[in-house]
């Protein structure tokens, strides 16, 4: 008898509602609208729409908006934990994942409402409970943000 794939092979993008079904975050904190390329275990696209209207800028900066740098790191990492849940197939199962650490990040670009951040991420340790992984913020052909950084998959207390 032939085993089958898990339910998670064929997955290679994710939209909003299966995003909401792996990670816990919610507006306003949620930082991607969809993740495209899944490869399992690997890597992944996450994208963020930068708009206007989101609460942050308000404050940071009310005459000339940047989206805050710590948040396009937070959208890296939900990129990330996207590809850590289908991977390991915890699609509403109650889970999240709990960053660790943050190593050589840089800025490069501002973010600024209008852009289309494509947030690649790519494993370089993985498969069980501890994940670390590089990421770089592109927005078009220039790079925006990178950083490496180490994730934990648990299940919510």
């Amino acid at each position: 008898m032939t085993e089958t794939a898990p339910q998670t092979a064929a997955i290679t993008e994710a939209d909003l509602a299966l995003i909401q079904r792996i990670i816990p975050h919610r507006y306003p904190f949620l930082m991607i609208d969809k993740v495209r390329d899944i490869v399992l275990g690997t890597s992944a696209v996450g994208i963020k729409n930068v708009t206007v209207n989101e609460p942050h800028f308000t404050g940071h900066f009310p005459a000339e908006p940047v989206m805050p740098g710590v948040l396009i790191v937070e959208a890296m990492a939900q990129t990330a934990a996207i590809v850590v849940g289908v991977s390991m197939n915890v699609i509403d199962k109650d889970m999240v994942t709990y960053f660790m650490g943050i190593d050589a990040c840089k800025f490069r670009r501002k973010v600024v409402p209008g852009d289309v951040l494509e947030l690649h991420v790519t494993a370089k340790r993985g498969g069980g409970k501890i994940w670390k992984f590089e990421g770089r913020a592109m927005v078009g052909d220039e790079l925006a943000a990178q950083a490496e950084f180490t994730a934990m998959m648990a299940p919510k207390a």
